[in-house]
């Protein structure tokens, strides 16, 4: 058993696995960066949405 164990230990990692954690850890990041970039753009949308409806209230008629 011992030597089943330490052979599947030692064993070197497959090349094929190693290309796929790199191709994922790639992706990941490449994910990460666009929600990074999506954020920012709802952030720039909704501070001028924002300003839009502030613009919009100081244009219109006060009915009281």
């Amino acid at each position: 058993m011992a030597k089943a164990l330490y052979g599947h230990v030692g064993a070197a990692p497959d090349r094929r696995m190693l290309d796929e954690v790199t191709r994922l850890r790639a992706r990941v990041q490449a994910l990460e960066f666009e929600v990074t970039r999506l954020r920012a753009e709802n952030d720039r949308l909704a501070a001028a949405q924002a300003e839009a409806g502030d613009l919009l209230r100081l244009t219109e008629p006060a009915y009281t």
